[in-house]
């Protein structure tokens, strides 16, 4: 049973074909930017992104027609359960005027619907970032006007605590997980009963990141926004783009902050060594939202190839329980196995309905 997987970027596409399990080939499809800036709106970008597709499917001998289902990224959509979606004339609509703003991923399901209707083949979109299984007490902030909001790296997250629970022997409904994703964002959330029932919004809160400030002093927050220093535009630049590591380091390069330290940099390993605390303080407070029955604590992501960062963060957590790492983000092969467990029986797909 053959899949097609489409994740577009923001200046790239990323294609790969899957028989079962297994990948037999995989290409990313790089897009200029002076081309990719004369759209106005990420979705009119679909038909040039589709001739680029259907290009490389006939270079590598791959008819439409071999497909059993086509299954794209999914996009910034409301709040919604995990799971595989099928993607109908509605969904498409949607993603051409997405809730959650303007984003590459929107583009996934629109591409896959266009494809699929050649053949008539099923399409899918799985775990986009906007899943929501939160329980009613994590949405608590302390201020209702700003409930806390469930954003994160979920296709990746979801599939790596599959891949936990089936080498425990178990189903994913059946484990308690602390999963935490490490990259350009951090996030970090506990499964239970197959969902993620709490996590910190990696736009807003939790450990810093390469790049983004995570949880900051609200007071002294308010204070630098009313300061006259930055605009509206400036300030959310600074907390998610220019700050973490950024911020401290003027380098967004894991490797090269490690480079730093052994070169003898106390500052570089202190601002380090401040990333895996804040990330071992999370699992910690997830912890408590298992009660402490946790089967295993996860960690994934781009920085899980990092030594350092994985053995700092495990010599904190480890009493909790036992730590394992899967490092990367297998984003082609989770959007995959979404679809290959619908197309097998193992779970129905769902509609968008939110």
């Amino acid at each position: 049973m053959k899949i097609l997987v489409i994740n577009p970027g923001s200046t790239s596409t990323k294609i790969a074909v899957y028989e079962n399990c297994n990948c037999l080939w995989k290409y990313g499809i790089n897009h200029p930017a002076q081309e990719i800036n004369t759209f106005s709106r990420v979705s009119d970008q679909s038909e040039y992104r589709i001739k680029y597709i259907l290009e490389l499917l006939e270079e590598k001998g791959s008819s439409l027609d071999s497909f059993a289902g086509i299954v794209g990224r999914g996009g910034m959509l409301n709040p919604l359960v995990g799971g595989t979606y099928l993607v109908d004339e509605n969904l498409v609509k949607i993603l051409q005027n997405p809730p959650g703003g303007e984003h590459a991923s929107n583009l996934g399901g629109i591409i896959a619907y266009y494809l699929g209707q050649k053949t008539k083949v099923p399409v899918y979109i799985v775990d986009p970032v906007s899943v929501d299984e939160m329980e009613p007490v994590a949405r608590l902030s302390g201020l209702p006007e700003l409930p806390r909001l469930s954003q994160s790296h979920a296709l990746n997250m979801k599939a790596v605590a599959r891949k936990v629970a089936n080498r425990l022997g178990k189903a994913y409904d059946e484990v308690n997980l602390i999963v935490a994703h490490l990259g350009g964002g951090i996030s970090v959330t506990p499964h239970r009963g197959g969902k993620m029932i709490d996590v910190n919004n990696a736009n807003n809160e939790g450990p810093y990141s390469v790049e983004r400030c995570g949880t900051l002093p609200s007071a002294q927050l308010v204070k630098l926004c009313y300061s006259g220093k930055y605009t509206e535009q400036e300030m959310r630049a600074k907390i998610l783009k220019e700050g973490g590591l950024f911020a401290y380091l003027g380098t967004k390069d894991a490797q090269e902050v490690e480079k730093r330290m052994k070169n003898g940099d106390s500052y570089a390993s202190l601002i380090l060594e401040g990333l895996c605390y804040q990330v071992a303080k999370e699992i910690g407070a997830m912890a408590t939202v298992l009660l402490g029955e946790v089967d295993q604590i996860v960690l994934t992501g781009g920085l899980a190839h990092s030594e350092f960062i994985t053995q700092e963060i495990t010599r904190r957590v480890s009493f909790v329980a036992q730590v394992i790492v899967i490092p990367g983000e297998e984003e082609m092969e989770a959007l995959a196995l979404g679809a290959l467990r619908v197309l097998n029986g193992e779970e129905e797909a769902l509609t968008y309905t939110y």
